[in-house]
């Protein structure tokens, strides 16, 4: 298994990150379980050398001993002489969820790891599934943080929240055009404006490009954009899959350049522009770029063929997506309706898209 497994390795893989668990003991678990695995595999045949080893000598009746030629096993670069074949094991994490949230969290292992950096710089939008509960106010905007107000929101209905949506929506997509850094008067800038492509070319601030309130049944309510969090997620007859969201009406915020910070902070600047107050309850990602929550491996595949499955299933839309946002005059997000960064590809994403994955 040892350096075939880990040829198999190189690339781009989502995993699951539970909500109260931390990113980094997510890392160590998955490179944890990957050394495993790789240690795991029969080691191979021990060399053979020869000795000259003392014996009696054949059909001699006399005590008299020889040296006789004799092959016998060399334990140089045996597991319990030199310890496990591999110790460490380079894992890198991408666009990073803080403590109190859940989803989709993208990992690159070996030489995967620079296709990070090529995600990060195509700018690509997220879906998050956002719940907020009216009525409290806390000092980090999370529902165990610690209470600073109580407000009544009896006057709150479904139409003032989406008329509060409307505009946040609309003075977002004029900052969108207006970090875009495009001529307006131009006719490409048109056409991109036509078929919603308009995106930021570099960091700026945190931007939505689609919210709505799907469920209201107060305290709770749930923002999204469109789509349902629960249809992308699929039980392949495994245990409880904590992806699966059992609410009727659920979708996703579409945004980027954010932090899970600032989403909590939306709701509770929601709760304020409604006369009221609200805290955020659960922040989870369902998409971040080209990777879905059925792309998200759980806490129970976290094994090295689960692992080198996943990579190999992602590679050839990783290169393909990859190459054509990061190739030079290429407006195109993944998926309908976005555009990404034109700015070319990396090297190693080159001999990714040239040859699929390494070794794969």
């Amino acid at each position: 298994m040892g350096s075939a497994g880990l040829a198999r390795l190189h690339g781009l893989f989502a995993a699951y990150k539970p909500p109260g668990l931390h990113w980094k003991h997510l890392r160590d678990a998955v490179e944890m379980q990957l050394l495993k695995g790789l240690n795991a595999g029969k080691p191979p045949a021990p060399e053979q050398r020869v000795r000259f080893l003392l014996g009696p000598v054949e059909g001699s009746e006399e005590k008299e001993l020889t040296r006789t030629a004799t092959s016998v096993p060399t334990l140089i670069n045996h597991p319990l002489v030199c310890g496990p074949a591999f110790t460490s094991l380079k894992v890198g994490v991408g666009h990073r969820l803080d403590v109190q949230a859940s989803g989709v969290l993208v990992l690159g292992v070996g030489r995967g790891r620079s296709l990070l950096t090529d995600m990060y710089n195509a700018h690509l939008t997220k879906d998050y599934t956002v719940r907020g509960l009216l009525g409290k106010a806390t000092d980090d905007f999370c529902e165990d943080g610690r209470l600073v107000e109580k407000t009544t929101y009896d006057h709150v209905s479904r139409e003032k929240l989406d008329r509060i949506l409307a505009l946040i929506q609309g003075s977002h997509q004029k900052a969108l055009v207006m970090h875009s850094n495009l001529d307006l008067q131009t006719q490409e800038a048109y056409e991109m404006a036509v078929r919603g492509l308009i995106r930021p070319m570099n960091k700026s601030p945190m931007l939505i490009a689609g919210i709505r309130c799907l469920h209201f049944a107060p305290p709770e309510f749930l923002l999204g954009a469109k789509g349902c969090g629960s249809r992308l997620a699929r039980t392949r007859g495994r245990a409880p899959d904590h992806r699966v969201c059992h609410c009727g009406s659920l979708a996703e915020v579409r945004c980027m350049h954010e932090t899970q910070k600032h989403l909590r902070r939306l709701v509770h600047e929601i709760g304020l522009e409604l006369k009221t107050t609200a805290v955020c309850t659960q922040v989870r990602r369902t998409r971040d770029g080209f990777f879905t929550l059925d792309d998200a491996l759980l806490r129970t595949q976290w094994d090295l063929p689960s692992i080198q499955d996943a990579i190999r299933a992602a590679a050839p839309r990783v290169g393909a997506e990859l190459e054509k946002s990061l190739r030079p005059g290429t407006q195109q997000l993944p998926g309908p309706g976005w555009q990404r960064d034109s700015e070319g590809p990396s090297s190693a994403l080159k001999g990714w898209t040239a040859g699929g994955a390494a070794g794969g």
